[in-house]
């Protein structure tokens, strides 16, 4: 079988391998393809596997010999489902590979909004602290966590992790999700309560149709004044300029972002300008045992395609 890999250095930028994965086909790996290339790489090929190269109806309506769409991440909105599904094309996704990783990471970004950890060294190493009268100094202002509320948008694995390690802090918790789930103590509410009630407000829920700008400036209005803003989940849940602009009147403190709307992130996103906000370049899930999970996984869901019997099959079966 004919399988090709459209973006592996996302995934793979040279520390990991593939050889166990070209055991199973014929296999090409391209570092990243641009739109101009996509068609004539797409052309033979039996089985595509893709990070963030975005297979849209067109191009899968051109595709007539793909059969398998193995996405190498647990978001699939970068293929045309119901076009994949028209096709008979099976379209599988790796659920759960960096639940543990993208949590610890939003208590990176969280913490590092509360203790300015990156600043104080500076400050250190400025000459701040051997230059004070006193055994102490903190050019930052610091939070405790203790007693506040974290807010969960989005209570899946990622989305209860996240909670876990709230409680871990001494917060309370409070989620929206799924109609008919529960958090540990009790049942999800609607996204307005937990928008009036978190005093940290953590994005963990998938980008969608209805999800799509879904932090504007009427739901940034509903929050309490002060919190603290947290998306590890996809950039284009916000409308970055109301977060701007509520970042720069003070109603949201500070916000810690690993997530655009457009990646990488372009020169004129208002968020760059923005105070108080802390933006990293998309990388929550990419710790190296991370990827190597996530590499054995997409592994095994092809390999399970191969024998007749697909796993983490997002298309109707």
């Amino acid at each position: 079988m004919r399988m090709i890999i459209l973006d592996g250095n996302a995934m793979n930028p040279g520390d990991l391998s593939w050889d166990e994965m070209a055991e199973l086909g014929e296999l090409t790996v391209y570092a990243r393809t641009p739109a101009e290339l996509l068609p004539e790489r797409l052309a033979e090929a039996e089985a595509v596997f893709t990070n963030e190269v975005f297979l849209d109806r067109s191009t899968l309506a051109a595709c007539s010999k793909l059969r398998y769409i193995g996405v190498l991440a647990t978001g699939y909105n970068v293929v045309d489902i119901g076009e994949a599904a028209r096709q008979g094309i099976v379209v599988t996704n790796v659920p759960d590979y960096a639940t543990q990783a993208v949590a610890q990471f939003t208590f990176a970004l969280l913490l590092e909004v509360c203790h300015r950890v990156a600043g104080m060294d500076q400050a250190v190493r400025a000459g701040e602290w051997e230059a004070n009268p006193d055994f102490t100094h903190w050019p930052h202002p610091m939070i405790e966590l203790v007693g506040k509320t974290f807010g969960v948008v989005g209570y899946g694995r990622i989305g209860r992790q996240a909670a876990r390690l709230a409680e871990a802090f001494g917060m309370r918790v409070v989620a929206s999700g799924r109609a008919g789930g529960n958090t540990r103590d009790g049942e999800l509410v609607g996204l307005d309560s937990v928008l009036a009630q978190a005093d940290v407000l953590s994005l963990h829920c998938p980008l969608t149709k209805e999800s799509e700008n879904m932090i504007d400036a009427s739901a940034i209005g509903k929050m309490r004044d002060g919190v603290i803003f947290l998306n590890t989940a996809r950039g284009r849940l916000v409308v970055e300029k109301d977060l701007a602009q509520a970042l720069a009147s003070g109603k949201v403190r500070a916000a810690g972002l690993d997530v655009a709307s457009l990646e990488p992130i372009r020169p004129d996103n208002p968020l760059l300008a923005a105070p108080n906000c802390f933006i990293t370049p998309h990388v929550a899930w990419a710790p190296r045992d991370t990827r190597e999970r996530l590499l054995r996984m997409v592994i095994d869901n092809f390999r399970a395609y191969l024998e007749g019997h697909p796993v983490n099959q997002v298309t109707p079966r």
